[in-house]
């Protein structure tokens, strides 16, 4: 049985061993530098070598190789490690071909989605290939044209046969990307890890923060936006967060149990907004009350009846953000949404912890704020320590 690298690594739950796997877009990167290297040289590699944004090194078997009409195909099985997926063993395909002009173009073919509406991260009418997988993408053609000594324009098409099908099964015909599959992946490993495991992983997390750097104030993100936005902004070292995933409110108890007597939330507004209807579990098959807290906020900062329709019809956040701007009350609704997420947020921990929230967008940064979190945030980007005080 071929060996992808991956086999070493795993996730630990009541001692078993939970396999890690490999993203669509590792697999999409990886089969695009196979077709690459097919086209460019008339032979398809056996395997292929990437390695992906988390530092971990996959060798890829490669399937399925053509080479006809000046274009070269070949395929990728996904993995999904013990994560339940419903992508997992699908093959993923990159057809290559020269193009006239410089550069390496992506687009996605059958089974990758296109979107419909916007307020995502691509523009209406682009392929669902999230900005994380397109430049992987792009970066293994590279390599392979750099390895061949062939710098040449290309065109990269990825397409998932089995992808429309699946898409069914996915939130992708809520938020209106129609056709097929997202190519998703921000560190091209996928992490299997139930409820219970990593809830746990957040509580010995947070313990193991406290240990090793003593302070008041522990810092929370849910994910790698918030990590990235602390880091861009405040020079904060990811080593220094902890990442609660959806958990908020688990998250926070395990702080005060731990004996933190503050919790700095910093997050992007698609997560935290649900906080400003009381949700602490934010994953989507929980609940989801982004447009309905958002239209709220709208009137209540004096907006019209169609625009809080607007948002209500809305899918995702950015997309009632720019609702928002055109109306004027964007400033006043995001005043209001901080003050129900600190309401909430104390409500949780029964004043038991103090805590600030930051809640951002990618392209407006700094929406609205509550508690101290201001002050804190301040604080940071001037390059104060945590516990210091102005």
């Amino acid at each position: 049985m071929h060996k992808t690298g991956i086999e070493e690594y795993y996730a630990l739950k009541d001692g078993k061993k939970l396999q890690f796997g490999y993203t669509t877009g590792s697999c999409a990167a990886a089969a695009a530098k196979a077709a690459t290297l097919l086209l460019l040289s008339g032979k398809a590699p056996r395997t292929v070598d990437l390695m992906t944004p988390k530092g971990i090194a996959l060798n890829l078997e490669v399937l399925d190789p053509k080479l006809e009409n000046g274009t070269a195909s070949c395929a990728i099985r996904k993995f999904s490690g013990d994560d339940p997926d419903v992508t997992n063993g699908i093959l993923v395909y990159a057809a290559v071909s020269l193009r006239s002009e410089s550069g390496i173009e992506v687009d996605g073919g059958v089974g990758v989605g296109r979107v419909t509406k916007p307020g995502l991260k691509q523009a209406i009418g682009e392929a669902a290939i999230n900005p994380v997988p397109k430049e992987m993408i792009r970066q293994a053609a590279k390599e392979a044209m750099d390895e061949l000594e062939e710098p040449v324009g290309l065109s990269v098409v990825i397409s998932v046969p089995e992808g429309v099908v699946i898409a069914e099964k996915t939130f992708n015909p809520r938020l209106g990307i129609v056709g097929g599959i997202s190519i998703l992946g921000t560190s091209g490993i996928v992490e299997p890890m139930s409820e219970e495991a990593l809830i746990e992983s957040i509580e010995l997390e947070i313990r193991q923060k406290h240990a090793l750097y003593p302070a008041e104030r522990l810092i929370v993100v849910p994910g790698n936006y918030g990590a990235d936005f602390l880091r861009d902004t405040c020079g904060i070292e990811e080593t220094k967060i902890v990442k609660c995933s959806n958990y908020i409110g688990k998250t926070l108890d395990c702080a005060e149990a731990e004996g933190y007597r503050e919790v700095f939330l910093v997050g992007n507004i698609g997560k935290l907004a649900k906080l400003g209807c009381g949700i602490m579990n934010t994953h989507s098959k929980e609940a989801d009350g982004r447009a309905e807290v958002m239209a709220a906020c709208a009137i209540r900062a004096g907006c019209c009846a169609q625009t809080a329709y607007e948002i209500l019809e809305s899918v995702t956040t950015e997309e009632m953000l720019r609702i928002l701007k055109s109306a004027g009350k964007l400033e006043a609704a995001m005043k209001i949404l901080g003050e129900k997420v600190g309401f909430y947020l104390d409500h949780r921990v029964r004043g038991r912890i103090q805590i600030g929230c930051i809640v951002f967008s990618e392209t407006l940064g700094v929406l609205c704020s509550s508690g101290p979190a201001l002050r804190w945030f301040e604080e940071y980007k001037a390059g104060m320590k945590p516990n210091e005080e102005s």
